[in-house]
């Protein structure tokens, strides 16, 4: 269940929290075909998976950018923003991936506000920590710092 906050104030008293993790989502060769598609990004360590086999991993792996996408979906399974005109993707900063995201891995999301502003020209900056991380392994898949701007209802 995501903890829920309402407006501009209650984002304001975010900062440090850590928000726990999202849900596991598993990687398949399905999902990484139709990121390849998408994005245009057909490397053969995604999509070949005979040549694939015989590659450093022995099979394909996940996209970094596909990873880093399920983002905000997962995020949005810890919090919840009510009573906000808008939110928007700002941006995302010190992306990292420090290890691979092989096909049938499963990946979850750990996400901490590290930082809440308000902004001069009106509305809240979120920067929030995200550290995507496989089962079973001890390094993450991805690291960012994630960045959402709040304007007000």
């Amino acid at each position: 269940m995501p903890l829920t906050v309402h407006g501009l104030p209650e984002i304001l008293a975010l900062g440090g929290r850590d928000l726990g993790h999202s849900g596991w989502k598993e990687v398949t060769q399905e999902l990484i075909d139709a990121y390849a598609h998408v994005s245009g990004d057909h490397q053969w360590i995604h999509t070949d998976t005979a040549r694939a086999a015989e590659g450093p991993y022995g099979r394909t792996i996940a996209h970094g950018y596909m990873v880093l996408s399920w983002g905000i979906p997962m995020f949005a399974e810890l919090l919840q923003v009510t009573g906000v005109g808008r939110a928007l993707n700002y941006g995302v900063d010190r992306v990292r991936y420090p290890a691979p995201v092989p096909v049938g891995s499963r990946v979850r999301l750990h996400a901490t506000i590290t930082g809440v502003r308000e902004e001069a020209r009106g509305g809240v900056r979120m920067t929030r920590a995200f550290t995507f991380e496989r089962e079973g392994s001890p390094k993450p898949v991805c690291v960012a710092e994630s960045l959402t701007y709040y304007v007000s209802a």
